[in-house]
């Protein structure tokens, strides 16, 4: 897995589908199109009633994520590469997943550190099966969802959003929005704090009203803790995309991060992380747990 630390420094962009730099190639090729397009504010309106943390959606399933990370040298070439693959499945423990890695750079993992996995997950398993924890676990979760709805209601307070026209994304029509920082906000929530210094671009799906891609970049110095903490730096970003699961839901395809910038006084981070999801399954007490 991507190193915990850096992954939480990365994320703290913002929202996991949150989208995609102003410097990107206009769509203004879609707006030559005669069909007029919808009305923004209510386009806009039906979007947000989609939009969801891809976690809370992911505690529903098991899949298979594999993860990629390359260390850059000043040139961006790469120095380093490291490659996780993992079984993720739903767990009662804090995290709410349990993550049982079956290969690491292209072998698979020995079949007694399997073993030990297991054993965890199921000592894990019998730690959090008491009511008291669960009921102490789900409290947290709801506590976390509340927060992410907050922070995805203030995204539409911080942003000017305007929509730039249509686009065909992997064969689904999507809107193309595109969010610029609005001047002078002063962010209510923690998370809306890096919201000033992030450009974003958002294809919807027309009729679905779904995120299909996006994509955002860094436009200015992220300092957090007052800079002790880290610092992402200006020209890091995020892509992603997502796909239709068994014709029902929308799930994360691939999602990719540059990050440069500084963890804590000391580690300077250049890299490149992509983790790429497949193998959806609903989860039910009859998914058994297996390596191929």
């Amino acid at each position: 897995m991507i190193n915990s630390a850096i992954k939480r420094f990365i994320w703290t962009l913002g929202v996991w589908w949150l989208v995609a730099l102003s410097g990107l190639p206009q769509a203004g090729r879609a707006q030559e199109q005669d069909r007029p397009l919808p009305d923004l504010k209510e386009f806009v309106n039906e979007s947000r009633k989609k939009l969801r943390y891809d976690r809370a959606l992911l505690s529903q399933y098991t899949f298979r994520e594999k993860n990629t990370e390359r260390q850059l040298d000043k040139n961006g070439r790469v120095t380093k590469t490291k490659i996780e693959v993992a079984d993720i499945f739903p767990s009662p423990g804090p995290e709410g997943t349990y993550v049982r890695v079956v290969e690491k750079d292209g072998k698979p993992v020995p079949q007694n550190e399997l073993d030990k996995q297991d054993r965890e997950r199921e000592e894990l398993r019998r730690k959090y099966s008491d009511e008291r924890r669960r009921n102490a676990r789900l409290a947290k979760e709801a506590e976390e969802r509340r927060k992410q709805e907050e922070t995805i209601d203030e995204i539409l307070l911080a942003f000017d959003i305007s929509m730039l026209g249509r686009d065909a994304v992997d064969g689904h029509p999507t809107i193309v929005l595109d969010l610029k920082p609005r001047r002078n906000y002063k962010p209510k929530t923690s998370d809306a704090k890096v919201f000033p210094k992030i450009a974003a671009r958002v294809w919807i799906h027309e009729t679905e009203h779904e995120m299909v891609k996006f994509e955002a970049t860094v436009i200015d110095d992220i300092k957090l803790g007052l800079g002790l903490l880290g610092r992402l730096d200006k020209g890091s970003g995020l892509t992603g995309e997502r796909r239709k699961i068994n014709d029902e839901i929308w799930l994360p395809a691939i999602f990719r991060a540059k990050a440069l910038g500084r963890i804590l006084l000391l580690k300077g981070v250049r890299a490149e992380y992509i983790s790429e999801y497949s193998d959806y399954q609903k989860f039910s007490v009859d998914v058994k747990i297996s390596t191929p």
